[in-house]
């Protein structure tokens, strides 16, 4: 199966290189391209992509409003942010949006392949400078006492969920710890599990809260 994406950026140039550079992976079909968020919603009713690769800063309708918009009218739709900017501001207003990742445009390729896979499955994909964002404003936030897991983590998954927290892919993690990419999704399966979360950054927040790294 591959991953049927939606290019949504203002600028054409960076639009068609993008397609040019995705068109000729095997994971992904670029079905469209839109050049502001009004575009991006009426196309994404019209071609059914499974990720919108969005741009934040647009005119006529900017990425953020594009995406509570597709998430109040088309839940299916995955929002992957891609942008210039990772202040705060952008990085937590795209999250609470909707977006299911934040990524910055110096990404390597790979990364962007994976992030999209994975997008489309619904998992959480953040630049790790962006993790380490989220990180750090839970640790700012009044401390209250977590609730304990019923069946703690191992010690493998412990290493699994730190390096969670620092935004790292399947493969980079599977890279890191030496183990085979299929045993890292096990992994992280069974961390979501345990954490009793959705996806890859509430795992990290939660970890964060109960002290685990």
């Amino acid at each position: 199966m591959t991953v049927r994406v939606l290019i949504v950026d203002d600028q054409a140039l960076f639009r068609e290189a993008l397609a040019t550079l995705l068109e000729v992976q095997p994971e992904i079909d670029v079905v469209g391209e839109a050049a502001n968020g009004e575009e991006a919603v009426r196309l994404c009713a019209e071609l059914r992509p499974d990720v919108a690769l969005m741009d934040l800063r647009m005119p006529v309708l900017d990425g953020i409003a594009a995406t509570a918009r597709l998430r109040a009218e088309q839940p299916d739709v995955r929002v992957l942010a891609l942008t210039t900017f990772d202040d705060d501001e952008d990085v937590f207003a795209a999250l609470r949006a909707g977006a299911v990742g934040y990524l910055l445009k110096d990404v390597s390729s790979t990364r962007l392949v994976e992030a999209l896979v994975a997008a489309e499955r619904g998992e959480s994909v953040l630049q790790p400078s962006v993790a380490a964002k989220l990180v750090a404003r839970v640790a700012r936030l009044p401390a209250e006492t977590p609730r304990p897991l019923v069946t703690p983590l191992s010690e493998r998954e412990l290493e699994v969920v730190r390096l969670l927290a620092d935004g790292r892919s399947n493969r980079e993690i599977a890279k890191t710890l030496f183990l085979a990419e299929g045993t890292v999704k096990n992994l992280v399966t069974s961390v979501l599990s345990k954490l009793q979360v959705r996806d890859r950054t509430q795992a990290a927040l939660r970890a964060k809260e109960l002290g685990l790294f």
